[in-house]
Parts: C-alpha cells; sequence; structure tokens
C-alpha cells in the first residue's frame, strides 16, 4: 500500500471482493451499536499492531471462532486452557500479550456495561473528545492501547474522523449513516 495516498487509493484499486475492498466499502467507519462487534473490533486492531491490516482481515474468520464469538462474558471467562488453547491456534495472532489483553479487555466491558448499560453508551457518554484524551481515557480502563489502537478502532467505528478522504465515494455513503464525528462536529 505504499504507492498509495490513502487507504481509500488502495482499496480503490483492488477487486469488490477483495478482503480490504469489502472492508473499506461496507464496514470502515461505519457505526457499529453492538458491544460483541465493538469489542471484536477493539481485538481485531490490537492484534493488528504490528501487522498488516490485511493480514488481521484474512484471520478474521478463525479470530470469530477462536474467541467463541466475540462473546464477552465467554471471553471474560477465560482461563489458562483456553490461553493455551489461543497461543497454540496457528489461525490467530499467538501473541500472549494480545491474548491476555483480550481477556483482560473482555472483563472491562463488563465493567463498563454494569456501570453504562453498554461498551457504546459509555463511548457516546464521552464523545466528542479529542484522540489523545480518548488515548487516556482507553487505558485506564483497557490494556494494549496505545495511539493508533485507540484512533483506528474510533475511525472503525465511526467515533473519529478520518476513515475515509472526502473524495471517497464510500464517504458520502459513511455520512448518511450518521457516524458519532458527524452528530458533533458536521461534516
Amino acid at each position: 500500500m505504499a504507492d498509495f495516498d490513502s487507504y481509500c487509493a488502495f482499496c480503490a484499486t483492488r477487486p469488490a471482493n477483495d478482503v480490504d475492498r469489502a472492508y473499506h466499502d461496507t464496514r470502515y467507519g461505519f457505526p457499529i451499536e453492538d458491544d460483541t462487534e465493538l469489542f471484536a473490533l477493539l481485538v481485531l486492531e490490537i492484534n493488528q499492531a504490528g501487522l498488516s491490516w490485511r493480514t488481521i482481515l484474512n484471520k478474521e474468520t478463525n479470530f470469530r471462532k477462536a474467541y467463541d464469538g466475540f462473546d464477552i462474558p465467554t471471553v471474560a471467562a477465560y482461563g489458562d486452557a483456553d490461553r493455551t488453547r489461543l497461543l497454540n491456534d496457528a489461525g490467530i495472532i499467538r501473541n500472549r500479550l494480545k491474548v491476555d489483553a483480550a481477556i483482560h479487555n473482555a472483563n472491562a466491558v463488563l465493567a463498563l456495561q454494569r456501570e453504562h448499560g453498554s461498551f457504546k453508551a459509555w463511548l457516546d457518554a464521552h464523545h466528542p473528545l479529542e484522540k489523545t484524551d480518548w488515548v487516556k481515557l482507553f487505558k485506564t480502563r483497557f490494556k494494549f492501547v496505545g495511539g493508533e489502537i485507540v484512533g483506528e478502532f474510533l475511525m472503525s467505528s465511526g467515533y473519529l474522523k478520518g476513515a475515509h478522504t472526502t473524495s471517497c465515494p464510500i464517504h458520502d455513503a459513511v455520512l448518511q449513516t450518521g457516524p458519532a464525528w458527524v452528530r458533533t462536529t458536521g461534516r
């Protein structure tokens, strides 16, 4: 992707059934309402650290299977046997810090659900924030969440502007869904 100035430009060159193109055109920057899918995105973004997003997209089905469909209470209850199972699963990223973060973060999401009703409600209650403030906030609750991971998570789920260039045809489709950044900052 180094030859392109944006993910949008790269995806525009890909066939419609390419994993990057399908993600870009149907999911990237679109609001996510469901806590399970928000949690899934957080786990996937954490696992992307140091790797390409394409690698994660190609392994997404494996991640969903390995992490029990990203069912938050199930992942939160994982113990040593589950950690070992995940670290031996060649279909996902086998990194102890990332596996431990997924389990910790599932417990953090459960706490947010108890406190705020949902992970999404917690995000909405703090919106809008600047990226640096989001990162500070995420670090109070979650593990393995640096600036890049938090920024991509928030752009991908519609909380921060920037998923698409304004010239990208998908940009207008995202606007029509009313992502959080549009509700607070306008177009």
